[in-house]
């Protein structure tokens, strides 16, 4: 080894681990401000995923992308492509000059997050109220949902099968839902309890108003006001919650967070963060790339990615088959098996960053930190890596270089500390074709509750990176 003073040996070999706003140029900076605005405007329009979903189609349409049946079944190197499921879950792609057997580069993440659902009979009556019965959706803690100000979004078809689109919570003019908790006074039993236990699940009960409909005969009269109240507002009647999908969701607008407005606080970051920049990246690919490019952008995967617009479905695999059939190429078959295990997958979702109100959580040298940009995580999964996609070192080094090429501020991060707990991402999901897959996106703090905190250096950081990743992998 050359002879080097340990302080120009240090600067050779040892990794530095530092603020990714350190050094930052003022034209980045204010590139970082306008990224966040887009994103807080993306987060607001898309309370559900529904929304998310409309939302990107908008965008995308703006964006020169046109649905699968505009084409005809006939695609192009530079076409753009949009694949809509269900209105919960779509597909971008970007035509390419090369083969598609050649191989894509894919980035998928999730529009759903964890929610309280609307049971299908919810509306009831009880001690002079109207109230409404939910089902959590996904990992919550449940005492977080109690005593905030919650919104109701979500979808009604009525007997004739009329579609009614509801919004109720957002608008400054609306009023706004709530879930009562016990005053400290009268908790003495309650604070026995175990965490898990303080708020039940069947103790998630909206409340909905506490009117009672004008007429002493009526059996439940604050039950039928609201219903009242329902059907002058959107023409439904009570069978139509059995044709409903009403979710509740923390009621407010995403907000910069601190003095210096460097993070964002808002609901459902996990995983729209990486969801709007997966597609925000798409929009932003300027020529016609060698390889087909695609963003996912899924539902389900908050309650392990079931259902036909999760991961689990062949919906993926479906939409492959009808973009090679656009291609009309020969051995369309074989050709789509190639496809997909020539792929580079980065799987989009968050992790779980070091909290110093919370420091027994992580390994600190192993740990993700806000402000320090994009996260890559070798693995996930629990304990042992139970239920992991673990990346390979080739991909991994392929990764480490374009976005080193590319100035992009990452780091490496595990979700926690050694049998602490655990998650998992849909990296498994796609690596089962073969292709090369690792799980990546920024860190957030206060995952799964109603206002998580992310950075923007980190969201503008997974947005460049992954654009980067369409680009040069």
């Amino acid at each position: 080894m050359e002879n080097l003073t340990g302080e120009n040996l240090q600067k050779k070999l040892v990794r530095t681990r530092q603020s990714a706003w350190k050094g930052i140029k003022k034209e980045t900076a204010i590139a970082i401000n306008e990224y966040g605005e887009a994103y807080k405007r993306f987060l607001n329009q898309g309370k559900t995923e529904r929304l998310c979903v409309e939302d990107i189609c908008k965008l995308a349409e703006k964006s020169g992308f046109k649905s699968l049946e505009h084409y005809n079944k006939k695609l192009k190197a530079g076409d753009k492509v949009t694949v809509a499921f269900q209105n919960k879950t779509v597909l971008l792609f970007i035509i390419g000059k090369d083969h598609i057997e050649n191989g894509l580069n894919i980035v998928g993440g999730h529009i759903d997050a964890p929610r309280l659902d609307l049971k299908p009979e919810p509306l009831y009556e009880e001690t002079e109220m109207a109230l409404l019965k939910t089902h959590y959706y996904g990992g919550i803690k449940k005492y977080q949902w109690v005593t905030i100000p919650l919104a109701l979004y979500g979808v009604i078809f009525k007997k004739d099968g009329t579609k009614v689109t509801v919004a109720i919570g957002d608008h400054p003019d609306d009023p706004v839902f709530y879930i009562s908790d016990l005053l400290p006074h009268l908790a003495q039993e309650q604070s026995n309890e175990k965490l898990p236990n303080i708020i039940k699940g069947e103790g998630l009960n909206v409340t909905f108003g506490s009117m009672p409909y004008d007429d002493t005969d009526i059996k439940e009269p604050f039950k039928l006001q609201a219903l009242a109240l329902l059907n002058e507002k959107y023409g439904i009647i009570e069978e139509d919650f059995l044709s409903a999908e009403l979710e509740v969701v923390p009621a407010g607008v995403a907000r910069d967070v601190g003095l210096d407005r460097s993070f964002i606080g808002a609901y459902g970051q996990d995983d729209r963060i990486c969801a709007f920049a997966a597609a925000k990246a798409l929009f932003d690919v300027e020529k016609i790339p060698q390889k087909t490019l695609c963003a996912i952008l899924a539902d389900k995967e908050e309650i392990g990615s079931v259902g036909s617009t999760g991961m689990n479905s062949h919906l993926f695999e479906n939409a492959m088959a009808e973009i090679i059939n656009g291609l009309n190429v020969e051995n369309a078959e074989l050709v789509l098996r190639r496809a997909l295990a020539n792929s580079n997958f980065l799987s989009a979702d968050v992790t779980a960053g070091f909290d110093p109100n919370f420091p027994g959580t992580h390994d600190l040298k192993n740990a993700p930190y806000l402000g320090r940009g994009l996260v890559i995580s070798k693995y996930g999964g629990s304990r042992g890596k139970s239920g992991s996609n673990d990346a390979h070192a080739e991909f991994l080094n392929q990764l480490r270089q374009c976005f080193n090429t590319a100035d992009i501020k990452w780091q490496s991060g595990e979700l926690g500390r050694i049998d602490l707990g655990g998650g998992g991402t849909i990296a498994y999901m796609l690596a089962k074709y073969g292709m090369n897959v690792v799980d990546c996106g920024p860190a957030l703090l206060s995952m799964h509750s109603p206002m998580e905190l992310s950075s923007k250096v980190d969201a503008y950081m997974t947005y460049k990176g992954y654009l980067s990743f369409y680009e040069n992998i």
